[in-house]
């Protein structure tokens, strides 16, 4: 790849906006860094604001979307909070946990939070400024619809952004939802004339069936709207790319007992979820079935039970036992069943869950599921670090997202930490329950290696399965060359090149 070596000159833009939420447009800018990428430019990702509980950690131990954490790595770069200098994290209804330029700086109500977008907005453009200087291209991503005529004075994320670039907008819509025609002719109606005039062009995603079937449809969008369509994307199953949004596991529904006869794992979809990306390495193993479920069920076709993360744990918490769903776990483990919890379920698998501060709601405690003799209490800094590790003597890598400590009561640790943030640690984490049913963890990416997943598998008694060869990184590179393979088969690149000036 290049280096921009002439700081005085400022890299171009391009933006890809879409017709609602879950649409692509994550992984279609992740597509596209990764081909310009692989044309010899030095590509970053870009989104001003993302709302989303899937976060990650970049090296300097700050936090941001895993969104733009995947299209730095589809582009070949080190992730940077510059790339999503403003991460909101919802925790209720009407707020969000704050989170600029990496570090957490408090839970905002919507209106208080639209009352101070002026610094907001001078936060976004110097973060831009700043990686247009130092690469040769941006790929910016929109967020949501980018036509919601009540919120658009009010935007930082699509036109105001794309116009401060000057950036060709490529608009995507999804087929497979249904109204294509509308959702792209909608959304150009509902745009300002000065808004209308960037877009570019339209990029339709998910179509299923005969492309050629779509040809007449293609010809009506484009004599209506005066724009190209650079590309219809057919649906795939091949490529596993890590969704941005809990949009995609929205509609969990309850399991029965007649399975396809392989070996199930339960993930409760608790209301706050965050980071369920870390069981996408799960689904890719062999013979292993991986559910998320919301409604309390019977759990005993499964061989384990996973609480993940939440950004509101005491609330969740609350959730468990109102829902019905304690009893559920109760059940379940006193049968024999295996429960695993993640950074927020192992906080509530503990024996109780201190607020003093109040920074989940009313100050407080919350009693615990006690299926660990741990207790937490939550306080600020925010953990935020990358880290080594190892489970049994299994290295591994992932990364810690928290608020507050958790400390033993009885039991011994999972793990034995040795690096946060590349500074060596003599640190242990998470919590062994005496019966051996139950684990907790705040390590996310703990299935990431996997030697790791084989040794949780395991651990909870699943065997006839097949564990991948490859994961983490290189894993990831693999998918993000299928994507960018399936991207120029169906798009036509070189019309979307020339909406950029740049040599590659």
């Amino acid at each position: 790849m290049k280096n921009k070596t002439n700081h005085s000159l400022i890299a171009p833009c391009i933006a890809v906006f879409g017709t609602g939420s879950d649409v692509g447009k994550s992984v279609i800018a992740a597509a596209l860094c990764r081909i310009f990428a692989d044309r010899g430019l030095n590509v970053a990702p870009y989104k001003a604001q993302n709302m989303s509980n899937n976060s990650g950690v970049t090296p300097e131990g700050l936090e941001m979307g895993r969104a733009q954490i995947v299209q730095a790595e589809a582009a070949g770069i080190p992730p940077h909070v510059d790339m999503n200098p403003i991460l909101l994290k919802p925790t209720s209804d009407v707020g969000s946990q704050v989170v600029l330029l990496g570090e957490a700086i408090g839970n905002q109500s919507a209106m208080d939070y639209h009352q101070k977008k002026r610094r907001l907005v001078t936060e976004a453009n110097g973060a831009l400024d700043r990686l247009r200087e130092k690469y040769d291209l941006v790929v910016m991503e929109g967020a949501g619809s980018c036509a919601e005529v009540n919120l658009m004075d009010h935007d930082i994320v699509n036109f105001p952004m794309a116009e401060y670039a000057e950036a060709p907008v490529i608009l995507v819509g999804d087929i497979h939802r249904g109204g294509i025609f509308a959702q792209l002719v909608g959304t150009m109606e509902c745009l300002p004339p000065a808004f209308r005039s960037r877009v570019a062009g339209f990029i339709i995603n998910r179509f299923r069936g005969d492309l050629r079937l779509f040809e007449e449809g293609v010809r009506w969008i484009e004599n209506r709207t005066g724009l190209p369509v650079f590309g219809v994307l057919p649906w795939y199953n091949h490529i596993r790319i890590d969704p941005e949004d809990s949009v995609v596991i929205e509609r969990p529904c309850s399991v029965g007992p007649q399975t396809d006869g392989r070996p199930a794992v339960a993930v409760i979809r608790i209301p706050h979820i965050s980071n369920f990306t870390d069981f996408d390495p799960l689904t890719a193993v062999s013979g292993l079935g991986v559910h998320f479920v919301k409604t309390p069920q019977d759990l005993s076709m499964f061989k384990a039970v996973i609480l993940p993360g939440s950004k509101n744990t005491r609330f969740d918490l609350d959730w468990l036992k109102t829902s019905g769903w304690q009893s559920k776990l109760d059940a379940y483990q006193k049968a024999g069943g295996h429960i695993t919890g993640i950074c927020g379920g192992y906080q509530m698998m503990g024996l109780a869950v201190h607020d003093p501060g109040g920074l989940e709601g009313a100050p407080g405690t919350t009693d615990g599921l006690a299926f660990l003799p741990v207790e937490t209490t939550l306080k600020a800094p925010k953990t935020t670090t990358l880290s080594r590790f190892d489970w049994d003597a299994i290295a591994g890598t992932g990364y810690e997202i928290h608020m507050g400590q958790t400390i033993l009561k009885e039991g011994r640790p999972l793990l034995e930490v040795h690096e946060r943030n590349s500074q060596p640690a003599h640190d242990a984490d998470g919590c062994v329950a005496e019966n051996g049913l139950a684990i907790g963890t705040y390590m996310h990416g703990l299935f990431d290696t996997p030697a790791l997943i084989a040794h949780w598998l395991e651990t909870v008694g699943i065997s006839g399965v097949d564990v991948p060869d490859t994961g983490g990184l290189a894993a990831k590179m693999e998918q993000y060359a299928l994507l960018a393979e399936h991207f120029c088969r169906y798009v036509d690149m070189e019309r979307i090149a020339r909406l950029i000036k740049v040599e590659g």
